[in-house]
């Protein structure tokens, strides 16, 4: 049997897995409800969730939104999922990190003096998550789909065809989608697009 493992974005939770469950009405559908917030972290939750699946279930797939997208490619994997379906993945945190820093008007040196600092958008800029990107560069081996909206304001098309080509994944993108599909027609597109692949 197979079980499929949501993880969710920022703000959201493990509810959002119900979502999922009429789109694979044949396997197990859960959330996990990740306790942290870095990579470095959030990544050993999730893998250690998928080797306990593992030893429960044939097969597991992972549907990961966002920056629960970046955190799963922060684990260890390959071998242990047998695909992915991305939604609007962050997939160059660096890139994303030195924009936020751009919009806030902080430069790398005031944040390596500070370590973290606020910003008036709600995001925590920090020294050493910059740090952990740059050095932990990601490298992604399962079989991956990736569903992208041509308004993304977190990541440019160009950044997700870059990602698409490295890791050999396969790229949908809606027209006048949004980072965070959410409306009636988004979430349609988005359930034809996995019921299709």
């Amino acid at each position: 049997m197979t079980v499929i493992l949501y993880i969710h974005g920022k703000g959201g939770s493990a509810a959002e897995a119900d979502h999922y469950k009429a789109i694979f009405p044949g396997a197990a559908v859960i959330g996990l409800d990740y306790k942290t917030s870095s990579p470095w972290e959030t990544g050993r939750e999730i893998t250690a969730c998928v080797e306990k699946l593992k030893k429960q279930y044939d097969d597991v797939v992972l549907v990961a939104n966002s920056i629960g997208a970046f955190f799963s490619m922060n684990g260890e994997l390959e071998g242990l999922v047998k695909k992915a379906y991305f939604i609007s993945p962050i997939v160059d945190m660096e890139k994303l990190i030195v924009d936020m820093m751009a919009w806030a008007n902080v430069t790398e040196a005031e944040l390596q003096a500070k370590g973290t600092i606020s910003t008036e958008f709600g995001e925590n800029l920090s020294w050493e998550y910059l740090n952990y990107v740059r050095t932990h560069p990601i490298s992604w081996n399962v079989p991956t789909k990736i569903l992208y909206g041509s308004e993304d304001k977190l990541t440019s098309l160009a950044t997700m065809e870059e990602f698409t080509e490295m890791h050999n994944a396969q790229l949908t993108v809606m027209e006048k989608g949004e980072h965070w599909f959410h409306t009636e027609e988004q979430m349609e597109f988005l359930d034809n697009w996995i019921m299709t692949n």
